[in-house]
């Protein structure tokens, strides 16, 4: 067996080395490229992709795989090497559906594609965009042809995020989460609205760089296996659990994003680099999902992040960064402001009660782009109506709408329901975590972290892919993806903030 696993495996590590390369070109691209480098990139790009789908989808790694899975037939279905067949066997599978050379024409797409959509931001311009999205769009339909009838069509792409979801399944979630949410927003409407200008005013980008930098250190982040770079939207990329890159900006007008994105790329970043070394160079290499990879970065983000002992342990130290900016802004105030419900035009940006609500209208309008109910050229206009009905906000622009996020320039449709997948999971998480170790608040107002993550080391990080999301989630947490506790962490954290009593 060992002798079919070793030949497997270092056909698999090529593979996994030319997926690492195409990422790093990816992450050059993203932030060290200059303007007119994107037509070579997308060159580069379309080749090595080509050459990793190649590779891995060839005649030898089916035989091997057949092999392995005869061998591996009686043994402990929980053992590594019978988990890495299996998650291989899978991916082969989705793989081989693809031609090779539609996987270099959708790598040179998206190249192009990103290139024109940060263009387009900065210009607000949307039809220069538009025949970029366009051909992004149909490529991902030709895509969904490629495999056997699904029951939704979304379920395709869905599932090369979120292994094993289905469209039902996220209706059903984010139906639930919807009631839920609405529930909290119009109560904390009917509330007094909390002073947050001590979070407008100007604030020296340098200084908050290198206090954020100060956090992530404090949480764990390996800066020998790590580094931070800018970029126009924050992103996390992993070539390996030895090399993770994050990734951060700076926005004059919401100058604390910069430390709330450092610590949510964090989050990925820690993930990433807890990942078991036996799973390195293999298929299990990497997050078991989008959705469990966000739980951990909104988990660093918001529960510890946003939490009160966070900040009683790390106020002191940003008033003394920021003397006259939080001059007479008690810690109270501070908590107060950072955790403000108010809908806002920015995803990224969303407090913890709106941010789903960004997240339901992608997912509504991706559906429809799928279903081809929505024309990319209609797709401005439906944003901003789905902004007025979700959250009583009109973008002004395109730049504060349909072009804020880089997803579909990337081709990540079915990417974004993920985003609301590990808000839950965090809150399952948190809670869990809590549980076991009740001094888990103490511990963050001494600024210690270190068994916060060295318990998700141990229920998540190490396990890379070898379970499916929901069955990772059943494992740590006691249960599947659930709403319920995330929405408890909602109601007990705003009614306390807000001063709602809640109805038994």
């Amino acid at each position: 067996m060992h002798s079919t696993l070793d030949r497997l495996n270092a056909l698999i590590r090529e593979v996994v080395d030319l997926r690492h390369a195409a990422d790093l070109l990816e992450w050059d691209e993203r932030v060290c490229m200059p303007s007119g480098g994107a037509p070579t990139h997308g060159e580069m790009l379309s080749t090595v992709r080509k050459l990793a789908h190649e590779q891995f989808t060839a005649a030898e790694v089916g035989r091997l795989l057949d092999a392995a899975a005869r061998e591996v037939a009686s043994a402990d279905l929980d053992a590594d090497h019978t988990r890495l067949v299996a998650v291989t066997a899978r991916d082969y599978r989705k793989a081989t559906q693809v031609p090779a050379a539609f996987v270099a024409e959708q790598a040179e797409a998206v190249s192009a594609a990103q290139h024109a959509w940060g263009a387009a931001r900065a210009k607000n311009d949307f039809a220069s965009f538009r025949p970029h999205l366009e051909r992004v769009i149909a490529l991902k339909r030709q895509y969904i042809n490629f495999f056997p009838p699904a029951d939704h069509p979304y379920d395709v792409l869905l599932d090369d995020f979120e292994p094993g979801m289905k469209t039902a399944e996220v209706k059903v979630i984010l139906d639930e989460l919807r009631t839920g949410q609405v529930e909290l927003l119009r109560a904390i409407a009917s509330r007094p609205q909390i002073d947050d200008a001590c979070l407008r005013v100007t604030y020296a980008e340098a200084d908050l760089y290198k206090f954020a930098v100060e956090v992530i250190t404090k949480f764990g982040f390996d800066w020998e296996r790590g580094r931070q770079d800018k970029s126009t939207h924050p992103f996390a990329t992993a070539i390996g659990s030895n090399d993770v890159r994050i990734t951060t900006r700076f926005m004059e007008r919401y100058p604390f994003s910069l430390l709330f994105g450092t610590m949510h790329e964090t989050g990925h970043a820690l993930y990433d680099q807890g990942v078991s070394r036996a799973h390195h160079r293999t298929q299990l290499e990497g997050g078991a999902s989008l959705g469990v990879h966000e739980s951990q970065s909104r988990l660093w983000e918001n529960l510890v992040g946003r939490s009160r002992p966070f900040w009683e342990y790390f106020y002191p130290a940003l008033q003394e960064r920021f003397p006259a900016q939080l001059r007479g802004v008690t810690l109270n105030h501070f908590y107060r402001a950072i955790n403000k419900v108010q809908p806002s035009l920015i995803r990224v940006e969303a407090d913890e009660a709106t941010y789903n609500l960004h997240v339901m209208m992608r997912v509504e309008l991706e559906i429809a782009l799928v279903e081809g109910k929505l024309d990319v050229s209609g797709l401005p206009a439906a944003w901003n109506n789905l902004m007025e009905e979700y959250l009583g906000v009109r973008p002004p622009d395109d730049t504060t709408g349909v072009l804020q996020d880089i997803h579909w320039s990337a081709g990540l449709l079915g990417y974004f329901a993920t985003y609301t997948l590990g808000n839950l999971i965090s809150a399952q998480l948190w809670e869990r975590f809590g549980a076991v170790y009740p001094e888990r608040d103490a511990a963050i107002r001494c600024g210690d972290f270190s068994t916060l993550l060295s318990w998700l080391r141990s229920e998540v990080h190490q396990y890379g892919r070898k379970y499916q999301p929901q069955e990772l989630v059943q494992r740590a947490a006691g249960s599947k993806i659930d709403p319920g506790p995330y929405l408890r962490y909602l109601r007990g954290k705003c009614g306390e903030i807000y001063g709602i009593g809640w109805k038994a």
